[in-house]
């Protein structure tokens, strides 16, 4: 039976339902992934917390940092709630999520691939395991790279992004796809900004491993 990992993010969870039972419908396994963006930046913002990010990924300080779990606790309750009785919710850091800390960053972390038992036995036992981007520390983790990390390391088939775009944008228009060194040149050349970033290094990052990663319409290949 064929693994895949959705990516959802905070705006788009409580949408992301319709696809992830429609995977179960189909027989597939699924692991989602979410994030918190809009929620995070808005209780921050209500604290007087400054919202700053470097190169996709939030300056994280202790203060943040507990923003970031009430709201990553609450779009996975959301999410969970909104898949029903198949949802098992996990926290990253609970469950033993790896990472290495990007000290100029703050509380964040670099994630590395793993297959964390709670997931697996979800998965096994037929439930949706749906995963708060969160590791050891705790450090707060890029939702993308988190998704990726656990592509990787749980041998998924599939990485999907979902997202409020319809994958990157070129002129205008959406490409199909997109190999993975002209995404690195782009990236390099400083010729994309905001929140595609990482979702580009992770899909990059994925399918370099053997897994076959899309952002919305648009599929990074090796």
């Amino acid at each position: 039976m064929s693994l895949i990992i959705l990516k959802v993010g905070g705006a788009s969870a409580r949408q992301a339902a319709e696809h992830v039972l429609d995977f179960v419908a189909n027989g597939h396994d699924v692991c989602v992934v979410h994030g918190a963006g809009p929620q995070i930046s808005a209780g921050m913002a209500r604290r007087g917390l400054p919202v700053e990010f470097v190169g996709g990924r939030r300056v994280t300080s202790a203060e943040a940092l507990e923003v970031v779990r009430e709201s990553l606790a609450q779009v996975n309750g959301e999410l969970c709630e909104a898949l029903g009785s198949l949802a098992v919710g996990l926290m990253g850091d609970e469950i033993g999520l790896p990472a290495g800390q990007v000290t100029e960053l703050g509380l964040v972390g670099d994630p590395l691939p793993s297959a964390p038992p709670a997931i697996v036995e979800a998965l096994d036992g037929g439930w949706v395991p749906v995963v708060a981007p969160l590791a050891e520390g705790p450090l707060n983790v890029n939702a993308d790279e988190m998704a990726s990390a656990l592509a990787v390391g749980l041998g998924a088939q599939r990485l999907w992004f979902i997202s409020d775009v319809p994958g990157l944008l070129r002129s205008g228009a959406v490409v199909s796809a997109i190999d993975a060194a002209e995404v690195e040149r782009l990236l390099a050349g400083g010729q994309l900004e905001g929140g595609i970033l990482p979702k580009l290094q992770a899909a990059v990052t994925a399918a370099r491993l053997g897994v076959k990663a899309e952002i919305g319409e648009t599929a990074v290949v090796a």
